[in-house]
């Protein structure tokens, strides 16, 4: 079996209206451009206030991806 290295970034995805949203928009644009897209793990979630309301909700997420080259 060939050994497989993969690469972890780490992204801030936000929404609106929540943090599974915040964490999906994190994803779908690295998806944009990475390939291979293998784990994703939520390291962080908060929220952006305003006026003492919430503006937006943050999710801190790690992507693992293999790598390449």
């Amino acid at each position: 079996m060939a050994e497989t290295v993969y690469k972890i970034i780490e992204l801030v995805g936000t929404s609106t209206e929540s943090w599974e949203k915040a964490a999906a928009a994190a994803i779908a644009r690295a998806a944009e451009s990475l390939r291979d897209l293998r784990i994703a793990e939520i390291s962080q979630l908060d929220m952006q206030l305003k006026d003492g309301k919430i503006e937006a909700y943050r999710a801190k997420v790690k992507v693992s991806f293999k790598f390449e080259g």
